[in-house]
């Protein structure tokens, strides 16, 4: 039996890290555009005297002789440079010269002090100032872009440009964020002067494109933002709506300024904040835009788009790595320092029978419910809104990241006292032997346990390093994201790792201890049922939130929209963590070393995937 689990686990370890490779070598083939584009990773002291972090993208035909144009483009909040991949895939490709920066306070860029957010650009036109002095950029030919608060870093580069002797950027895409509209007094204006410009306003955006009455009351919801004064002076180069045309959406419109033509562009797409940064449709306008604007030495028609690839190999990475964590751990268990933890006899899944199934389905659908309840309750405590935005001087240096912790803490010790009745009321009188299934396996199982899991969650990142460091890839799949992290991630992980740990262990009881029956006489059945009630209270809340924003043009009073973004990337992992709980568990008939691993995988998954912000 040994040997059979062992055979069957190599197969296992081997595919993981026969996906990984595959993944970092794919992945790279798309981005460098099969070696005809060279990449750098740059960290320099900027002139706003903190380090800036970006991948730098060099097509083979940029060169001093034949400069060509430059883009420089941004992530929004809460994310990193990696999150523009199909617009650098894109740009770098059909000739551009690409710099992808992380923010400052994101990826690997220095943190961002709170009351400095405009500095640089927040880094963007500290990136225009670099690329503006490399040899094959053509200077009179940079464009800025960014998503979300990128296209905010986006305006204040604009400002900042105007303040300075000469102007560098001369297109300016800006994407899911509001462009400059009035001046200080509140009259419409120009602001972006000779500049090109063009704006993506999605129509079902979580944060921006409604208009307000005096007293903050919506008006109109973002789907009907190209009737607004707003969409109908940009369009009009800043005239008040009342002297201009109506104008109208997917049209270029063209002005001559100071005796310079130049353009203005909407667009409104029937799609989501977060969904832009992986269509086809944004990324088709935005390499159209500064085709059109800024002349691409490659032509390549906009719809003729490959970072889909690339998007595809990096998902495999995020498999191969779920793979990993099992594989490897259960490759340790035959290793002399962990061998005490394996067993040949996992504690039997108990029938459930009439009474257990009432307990069984009941227990669910209650935590289920205080699941989602929690959440929107937690998004309006007034304290924790605070921390988790950073607006109030606190020690917690990643706001979101510690809001996800305290929403996880809440559940998991409403998981104890379920487990507690569930124990006292039922179980126990069914002769349920908690020690039989592993809930106190000593001191020593329980160090060993902590230890298996640091080492997993060691190697299986050392993964993630050497995709960045070979590849310059990562493991991803839209805003499920891991990557590569400086030191200091590692210290953020442990600030939030405790309230982590409290969920996940609780979690892996909950599920490997009290939830573990025998459905339809397939063990395989129940860890897909609890797969799912693990992430049903964030699909559930996710579902209700865009069914009422599709129907109604407007999000659920008290829910905001950040609240149910960051519901993503939850649900796919507390599904896959059910997933992962359950194989090692069935390897060792102990709950704590799946727990253990859980936290400390997303703990550090988290930190190095948003904002850090100091005071």
């Amino acid at each position: 039996m040994k040997i059979g689990l062992l055979r069957r686990n190599v197969f296992w370890l081997a595919l993981s890290l026969v996906l990984c490779l595959v993944s970092a070598i794919g992945a790279s083939a798309v981005q460098t555009a099969a070696g005809t584009v060279a990449i750098k990773d740059l960290q320099w002291e900027t002139s706003s005297g903190r380090m800036l972090n970006a991948l730098l993208f060099v097509p083979e035909g940029a060169t001093s002789e034949e400069p060509a144009p430059a883009v420089v483009v941004s992530h929004g909040w809460w994310n990193n440079r990696e999150m523009q991949d199909a617009n650098y895939v894109e740009l770098a490709r059909r000739g551009f010269v690409v710099l992808s920066i992380d923010m400052y306070g994101h990826g690997n860029s220095d943190p961002l002090p709170a009351d400095e957010l405009a500095v640089g650009g927040t880094g963007m036109y500290d990136g225009v100032k670099l690329i503006a002095d490399l040899p094959y950029v053509d200077a009179e030919r940079i464009g800025v872009t960014g998503h979300s608060n990128g296209a905010r870093a986006a305006n204040f580069s604009v400002a900042l440009d105007d303040e300075a002797d000469a102007q560098l950027i001369s297109a300016v895409f800006l994407v899911d964020n509001e462009a400059m509209y009035t001046d200080e007094d509140g009259a419409f204006t120009n602001l972006y002067g000779t500049r090109d410009v063009g704006l993506i306003a999605d129509q079902y955006d979580e944060f921006f494109f409604r208009s307000y009455d005096a007293d903050g009351n919506v008006l109109t919801a973002p789907r009907d933002f190209a009737d607004t004064p707003n969409a109908q002076s940009f369009l009009n180069f800043g005239a008040a709506p009342d002297d201009g045309e109506h104008r109208d959406v997917d049209t270029v419109y063209t002005e001559t300024i100071d005796g310079v033509e130049a353009v203005r562009v909407l667009h409104t797409p029937a799609q989501t904040h977060p969904w832009t940064t992986i269509s086809k449709y944004a990324v088709a306008d935005l390499v159209d835009f500064f085709d059109s604007t800024l002349g691409a030495p490659n032509q390549i028609e906009p719809t003729a788009q490959v970072w889909q690839l690339k998007e595809f190999f990096t998902a495999l990475g995020l498999i191969g790595f779920g793979i990993f964590l099992v594989a490897f751990t259960r490759a340790l268990l035959f290793s002399r320092a962990f061998a005490g933890l394996r067993t040949t006899q996992t504690a039997p899944a108990r029938l459930a029978g009439a009474k257990g199934h009432a307990w069984f389905w009941g227990g669910l659908a209650v935590s289920a419910l205080i699941s989602a309840w929690s959440y929107i309750w937690l998004s309006q405590q007034t304290w924790l809104v605070a921390l988790t935005h950073n607006a109030v001087p606190n020690p917690v240096p990643t706001g979101s990241v510690f809001f996800i912790g305290v929403w996880a803490a809440f559940n998991g010790i409403a998981a104890v006292l379920i487990m507690a009745l569930s124990y006292y009321l039922f179980g126990r009188k069914n002769g349920v032997r908690l020690r039989d299934l592993g809930i106190f396996p000593g001191w020593r199982k329980l160090l060993q346990s902590a230890a298996l899991a640091l080492l997993v969650t060691v190697a299986a990142f050392g993964l993630v390093f050497l995709a960045d460091y070979f590849f310059k890839t990562d493991f991803r799949f839209w805003v499920i994201a891991l990557k590569w992290f400086p030191q200091d991630k590692i210290w953020y992980a442990f600030f939030v790792l405790p309230l982590f740990l409290i969920y996940f262990v609780a979690n892996s009881l909950a599920l490997n201890v009290f939830n573990r029956f025998t459905l339809a006489g397939k063990e395989w059945l129940n860890t897909a049922v609890l797969a799912l009630f693990n992430a049903l209270g964030p699909i559930v809340l996710v579902a209700a939130q865009y069914i009422t924003f599709a129907i109604s043009g407007h999000l659920i009073p008290g829910f905001g929209g950040i609240y149910s973004i960051w519901l993503f990337p939850v649900i796919v992992i507390l599904a896959v963590a059910a997933v992962v709980s359950r194989k090692i568990y069935r390897a060792t008939n102990n709950p704590y070393i799946a727990g253990f691993l859980n936290a400390a995988v997303v703990a550090v998954m988290s930190v190095s995937n948003s904002l850090v912000m100091t005071y």
